[in-house]
């Protein structure tokens, strides 16, 4: 080989290969996290065994198991968008790794569908193991394309919540955004009715009710198992939308600042 004549350039790798690596890498990283994985797997699964199938107690018109089937669905989906990105990026910006992506060759965007396909990944989890229980324990009849329109719907229905978690990582670091998640995470599901049905709640929570993203998204998944009739779907898909465009802002101007 001539000495002079110039080496070829190593081909680049492909922006698919990049982000499948990126995303599984972010899913390593949060299975390696036990304090994340095993709560966020565990718990939806378990409030859903004690409310919906040990608990005694009839509804009314609406079949227990199935209404929180979709209730705890929601519940379980939104927790690893919140804590994925809440949590994650306030790690990740308080020890300078956020920093280094953004010097990194990587596209940016590539940091953060991977934590949305995380977040999607464990949100799967959870409803296929909630399925599990509700289908095996409760009763629960579903056939399979009204179960893929319920994955759909709770899996689409997170972009909410990983742009309001996205905020949250913007404005505190490290342990500070647990606590803060958990401060906007728990209140919301009981107040949006994810815990329990929001008839058995006083008249003026239900009717305060509609200022959480969550509960539209319930009421969403709730159409969609058949447990609330003449649901407003363009309505609620409006406010989630919304509810994204406006957290992903306010997240875009504080990571500006950073």
């Amino acid at each position: 080989m001539n000495p002079s004549q110039p080496l070829p350039a190593a081909p680049s790798p492909s922006l698919l290969r990049i982000q499948s690596l990126e995303a599984w890498y972010e899913l390593l990283r949060v299975l390696r996290t036990p304090a994340f994985a095993i709560p966020s797997l565990a718990f939806p699964v378990v409030f859903y065994v004690l409310f919906a199938l040990v608990l005694p107690g009839q509804w009314g018109g609406y079949q227990k198991s199935a209404y929180l089937l979709a209730t705890y669905g929601v519940f379980g989906v939104i927790g690893p968008a919140l804590f994925g990105f809440g949590v994650g990026l306030a790690i990740e910006r308080e020890k300078g790794w956020l920093e280094l992506k953004r010097v990194s060759p990587m596209p940016t965007f590539v940091y953060f569908i991977a934590k949305i396909a995380m977040s999607l990944v464990f949100g799967l989890a959870v409803v296929c193991l909630l399925t599990i229980a509700a289908v095996g324990f409760g009763g629960v009849r579903i056939d399979a394309l009204t179960w893929g329109l319920l994955v759909a719907t709770l899996l689409l229905g997170t972009m909410p919540f990983c742009a309001m978690g996205l905020w949250i990582g913007t404005l505190v670091k490290g342990d500070a955004a647990v606590a803060v998640v958990n401060l906007v995470y728990l209140p919301m599901a009981v107040l949006s009715g994810l815990w329990m049905p929001l008839f058995a709640f006083p008249a003026v929570l239900q009717k305060l009710a509609v200022i959480w993203p969550s509960w539209h998204l319930a009421q969403m998944a709730l159409g969609v198992v058949g447990q609330v009739p003449d649901v407003r779907y363009a309505h609620h898909a409006l406010v989630l939308v919304a509810t994204t465009v406006v957290f992903l802002t306010l997240a875009a101007l504080r990571l500006r600042k950073a």
